[in-house]
């Protein structure tokens, strides 16, 4: 955030076919830089599978037959965001921010390293569930997107559209970097 200006913190949600990349598609990907979310990247994906799971096309309400003639192709979609980050972040590490983090960045990992041989991203998501359980003490069952938004006062609403919901994890993720600064956490001295 602010105070580490070395690091350009992306908020980024995708929505898939299924619960693992390789065998589903990504289907979507929105991501926003947290500091301001309205710069922003959105595009919809050609899928690379036939395979779905259909409780994952009910969340998302896309459809792998549209998709299969209006989305982008996926190795121009993956050159594009690597540009946008790339473009956003010069003289700083991006880092990617997700809510559930480890399901959205495996799919994004492996489109970068499938379609362009590097991830701009590195290796190290930075989950927000996570991050709040570790800044307010909460259970993990208490780190819920929906009971965030509440304690935290959020005004975003999660949409299951990849951007909306990017947009309202940034959200999240500021209000919860400012409970981390003022947490006794923050007090632990750094080497």
């Amino acid at each position: 955030m602010r105070n580490e200006p070395d690091i350009c913190f992306f908020s980024v949600d995708v929505e898939a076919s299924g619960p693992i990349p390789g065998v589903y598609s990504m289907l979507s990907v929105g991501a926003c830089l947290v500091e301001d979310d309205q710069t922003t990247f959105k595009r919809y994906l050609r899928p690379i599978s036939e395979k779905f799971d259909q409780k994952a096309l009910s969340v998302s309400k896309l459809s792998l037959d549209e998709l299969r003639h209006s989305g982008d192709d996926p190795a121009e979609v993956m050159e594009a965001m690597r540009r946008w980050v790339t473009s956003l972040s010069v003289g700083q590490t991006p880092v990617f921010v997700g809510l559930n983090a480890a399901f959205d960045w495996s799919f994004v990992n492996y489109y970068f390293h499938f379609y362009l041989s590097h991830n701009p991203f590195g290796f190290a998501p930075l989950d927000i569930k996570a991050f709040y359980a570790g800044a307010t003490g909460s259970k993990w069952l208490d780190a819920r997107s929906s009971v965030m938004s509440k304690i935290l006062g959020a005004t975003k609403v999660a949409t299951h559209d990849a951007l909306d919901d990017a947009i309202a994890q940034a959200e999240l993720f500021r209000s919860t970097h400012e409970i981390s600064k003022s947490s006794s956490f923050s007090q632990i001295p750094r080497q």
